[in-house]
């Protein structure tokens, strides 16, 4: 009998849940997807929450063992509490995401961490910084999220949290984050910050897809739009660089696909601190596990669950 954790990923845009085996790899035919949505209200939500968990639960098939749920959300989250209020689903504040999934699985163990800690473990695990310790993952979509693993081990602080690169501050950019603050890297670099950006330059598109179709096409607006992003992805990695001594960063998510010139324009601005070795030295690359990655590490959770630190 095989060994299968039931992995649910919550963010901003969807909600997903899939079986991922102890290979790390998401079980065919087990992976189900719900729209979230910023305007969603909390009934919505937690319908979609359970209908994927049901979905996913009823694929399990009679040769394999559920050991347990590991359950990724967008934050901040409260780990202890179980509780998840994330910046972009405005209808849950201090929601109890890990109850509502312990409720509907019965007699399964159930782990929540933040999404930037599971995409993470699961670059760690079977993605692009296999073999490395000190590794940060990042997801640049709708929101930009982060997380850690140090000496081997993931870092989430005493709330959860640690990691969540997309509210640190780029340097020279003012633009204001729904956090309170002003020139967070996700009110920067996110999907649709870069585009609303780039409307204000003249872009006349709407989506994050639609400005890479005018980056490739060469248009003037769109090629300062994914550079602006980039650049300040590149500053706030070399910031974290500084502060933690990483090796690598992997980046995922739908907006990180939009152009290979975003990364090149990261790795120019990490580039100028030429001084600096060991900042210069960390590797920013692709995720390696495409769309699979949230869902893989929320299995990880449960697989590799030796590497979550205290």
């Amino acid at each position: 009998m095989s060994a299968v954790a039931l992995a649910l990923d919550f963010g901003g845009t969807k909600v997903e849940a899939a079986l991922v085996d102890a290979d790390g790899a998401v079980v065919p035919g087990s992976r189900f997807r719900r729209p979230s949505g910023g305007t969603s209200d909390s009934a919505t939500l937690q319908a979609a929450v359970l209908d994927v968990l049901a979905q996913a639960r009823a694929a399990v098939t009679a040769d394999q063992e559920l050991i347990g749920a590991g359950v990724g959300s967008a934050g901040p989250i409260t780990v202890a509490e179980g509780l998840v209020s994330p910046l972009n689903v405005p209808a849950w504040r201090d929601f109890p995401l890990k109850k509502l999934v312990e409720d509907a699985l019965p007699g399964v163990p159930v782990t929540l961490q933040m999404d930037g800690i599971c995409i993470t473990l699961a670059e760690h695990w079977v993605g692009a910084a296999q073999g490395v310790d000190n590794v940060m993952g990042m997801i640049v979509s709708t929101g930009v999220g982060g997380g850690l693993v140090l000496g081997g081990r993931t870092v989430a602080g005493p709330t959860g949290n640690a990691g969540h690169i997309g509210h640190i501050e780029a340097g020279g950019f003012d633009d204001a984050c729904p956090c309170g603050g002003r020139g967070c890297l996700e009110a920067v670099a996110s999907g649709p910050r870069t585009v609303a950006w780039a409307r204000t330059q003249g872009f006349t598109g709407s989506t994050g897809e639609e400005l890479a179709e005018a980056h490739r096409a060469g248009d003037p607006v769109a090629i300062a739009a994914i550079d602006r992003a980039g650049r300040a992805i590149g500053q706030v990695v070399a910031s974290a660089t500084s502060l933690v001594d990483l090796e690598v960063v992997a980046i995922g998510g739908g907006f990180s696909h939009s152009s290979p010139r975003l990364f090149e324009a990261a790795r120019e601005a990490v580039a100028e601190r030429s001084e600096f070795g060991f900042v210069t030295k960390v590797r920013i690359v692709p995720s390696g596990l495409s769309h699979d990655g949230p869902l893989i590490g929320a299995g990880a959770l449960v697989h590799r669950a030796d590497r979550l630190g205290d």
